[in-house]
């Protein structure tokens, strides 16, 4: 096991802070992209799209084809290519520059994930992968607590190719400094592809793959409304919209470093299983305590807390299951992450398209996550299985 300091470790903290600002702020000026370079408000979200199936489907893909290559340089190559996409962000003078600068954007992102937290899993002894992962998975709550604010509010002060000129700036000084900071970690060892699709296929992957995609899935149904949700429901205004998911971001980013030391202390799927139980439970809740707007605010704050805290326990887990294909696997779950995003935001339009409302958005979510938690206790039992028979042998 290398040793490593815990300075390199908020490098790579940081690098996921800016990959992730780049697919959230989008977003946020999403009107201003439109009206800059003449394209409609729908061709414009498009943007979102590209950046999302770049990331899932580029990732896994150049994952193996990266395999054998030093992790160290992949991982700075891969800052450097998302510096080159945010450049090309920034002097984009159409749509057909800016979808291309998106898509390279979404698989450099990818790739600098994935191998982050495959470096973390050879960097630091297994009794601290929790809180190393709860570490780094922080930066992309960072992105959602600090990153799309002063994005919006850059956007607003100079304009928002300010924003991207920006990240290309951080992502190449902070290229640099993982470059001198990070020791050298040698590719994986030699998996002949057909057995790394063999292990990925697995029952306990496939299993745990499901438990991401249906955990994801329901998140997605709510959270892409939850703005919209606390106006209709609670009757919130803007301000009152914006400290919340101020206040709540804040928390979450504290219980990803919780949930990472859960991870070491309580083990992954007991962590991951437990945050399973109290995510669908705050849900089913919510509909049955909207005449107080307290009970609301606070299940709001549970459910995301333990959406947080179960960030570290997933991909340790994943780690755990396939350590040899532990980059394939990992990059496989970032896919189907988005792959369930898309899915539940369109689930949670047609049901307020049916509908009207969103006061039953928090029980189709209840349910999608309870299909999560299913697929979790079969991953489990298989897991636990699969153990006993490498002892038996």
């Amino acid at each position: 096991m290398m040793k490593t300091n815990v300075f390199t470790i908020y490098m790579l903290t940081v690098g996921v802070f800016l990959t992730a600002t780049s697919e959230l702020v989008v977003s946020g000026i999403l009107p201003r992209i439109a009206e800059d370079i003449n394209i409609s408000l729908a061709i414009a979200g498009q943007l979102i799209t590209a950046y999302s199936l770049s990331f899932a489907i580029a990732t896994p893909i150049l994952i193996v084809l990266t395999n054998r290559l030093n992790r160290t340089s992949l991982l700075v190559g891969s800052l450097f290519a998302f510096f080159a996409g945010s450049g090309l962000s920034a002097f984009s003078k159409n749509i057909e520059m800016l979808m291309a600068s998106r898509v390279l954007l979404g698989a450099s992102s990818g790739i600098f994930l994935v191998v982050s937290l495959g470096i973390a899993a050879k960097l630091v002894p297994e009794e601290k992968l929790g809180r190393t992962i709860g570490t780094i998975i922080l930066g992309f709550s960072s992105a959602m607590i600090l990153g799309v604010p002063i994005g919006i509010a850059i956007a607003d002060w100079i304009n928002w190719r300010a924003i991207f000129i920006l990240l290309a700036v951080l992502s190449f000084i902070t290229g640099i400094v993982i470059w001198r900071l990070l020791p050298n970690v040698a590719g994986d060892t030699p998996v002949p592809f057909v057995r790394q699709l063999k292990r990925a296929g697995s029952a306990v992957i496939l299993a745990t793959l499901f438990i991401s995609l249906f955990r994801e899935g329901g998140n997605s149904v709510f959270l892409t409304y939850i703005s919209p949700y606390m106006q209709q429901i609670m009757s919130f205004d803007t301000a009152d919209i914006a400290f919340m998911m101020l206040a709540i971001g804040l928390i979450g980013a504290i219980a990803s470093r919780i949930g990472g030391s859960l991870v070491d202390h309580w083990g992954a799927s007991r962590t991951l299983g437990t945050s399973l139980v109290i995510h669908l439970a705050a849900l089913a809740l919510l509909p049955v305590f909207t005449f107080s707007t307290p009970f609301v605010v606070g299940l709001i704050t549970i459910m995301f807390a333990v959406l947080f805290a179960a960030g570290p326990a997933v991909q340790s887990y994943i780690i755990q299951q396939a350590p040899e294909s532990a980059n394939f696997v990992l990059s496989l779950n970032t896919s189907v992450i988005h792959l369930g995003i898309a899915a539940g935001a369109g689930a949670g339009g047609y049901l307020v398209g049916e509908t009207g409302t969103l006061q039953q958005h928090p029980w189709l979510a209840a349910a999608i996550i309870t299909l999560g938690f299913a697929a979790a206790q079969i991953s489990f039992a298989l897991s636990r299985k699969n153990r006993k028979l490498a002892e038996i042998h």
